[in-house]
């Protein structure tokens, strides 16, 4: 081993054992983090002076820390994978089962075993494969479920993520998995426009119509004398780009009309409902 391509490709971050098979003696890097020289991250696990403490640098120091077999799991590993704009503050890796590490300042240990295809190798860093990334990601955000239907655009096959649910039942979190799964099976469309029925019900807000024809056009849900069109979408990843042309179309011709557009998705109801209502709300007020 080369130290300096080691730390190329670990963002600058080394462990002692590597730091041996590069040549060093044992006592080196801790002479040296001693004079400030190296930081040390972990127990036998540094940070090589010149190099800054990066994203890429902690999430590298959790998986040297934890050894061989563990993966960076989590939101850490979205971040790894490109779905995450931000890496989190706590590090969480994923151990064997019969693996007990104890616990290191900025790292959440998570103890079980992964088989061979939720497994993954991204610049030489095992992180857990892309469907269990997003799985377990979705479960733990609070906008998860936008999560999943932006992973769905870009990142894994609905497929892929059926078949990692099914490999890992029992796992925690799946409960709250298997809710996001069912709903974007089929889009959630009509899911969505039953979310805002009932919120406009049990808020007593009524002067509403369903599936009012406007010209050429059907608005989903329409308050007439306010002139206020409601346009409901499900999820994302079921929008091919004619629908999604025709859609910019429709709402082009009714701001023309006169009306006003109002467009929510199946998350803005599922996971902000009282901010929707809120908003629903201002538009009937400006428009008295």
């Amino acid at each position: 081993m080369h130290l300096r391509r080691v730390l190329e490709r670990q963002a600058g971050v080394v462990s002692l054992t590597q730091a041996m098979a590069c040549g060093l003696s044992p006592d080196v890097p801790q002479r040296r983090a001693a004079v400030g020289e190296w930081t040390r991250l972990h127990p036998a696990v540094y940070l090589v002076g010149g190099h800054r403490l990066t994203d890429a640098a902690r999430i590298w120091g959790a998986q040297l820390w934890a050894g061989d077999r563990a993966v960076v799991s989590g939101e850490a590993a979205a971040w790894c994978h490109g779905m995450l704009l931000r890496a989190p503050a706590i590090v969480e890796i994923t151990v064997p089962r019969n693996r007990h590490p104890r616990a290191s300042t900025g790292i959440r240990v998570r103890r079980r075993d992964l088989g061979p295809a939720d497994v993954a190798v991204v610049g030489g860093l095992p992180l857990t494969g892309r469907a269990l990334t997003v799985l377990e990601t979705a479960a733990t955000l609070c906008e998860g479920s936008v999560f999943l239907d932006r992973a769905l655009q870009k990142h894994v096959r609905f497929e892929e993520l059926v078949d990692c649910f099914d490999r890992n039942r029992g796992a925690r979190g799946w409960r709250a998995v298997r809710l996001l799964l069912d709903a974007a099976a089929d889009g959630a469309e009509s899911a969505a426009e039953r979310l805002l029925i009932g919120l406009l019900t049990s808020a007593e807000v009524g002067g509403w119509t369903l599936g009012l024809r406007v010209g050429p056009w059907t608005v989903d849900l329409a308050f007439p004398r306010a002139r206020i069109a409601i346009e409901v979408d499900g999820w994302a990843w079921h929008q091919d780009v004619e629908r999604f042309r025709a859609d910019r179309r429709k709402q082009n011709a009714l701001v023309t009309a006169g009306w006003i557009p109002l467009r929510f998705t199946w998350h803005d109801l599922h996971n902000r409902p009282a901010a929707v209502l809120r908003e629903i709300q201002a538009a009937l007020s400006a428009a008295a």
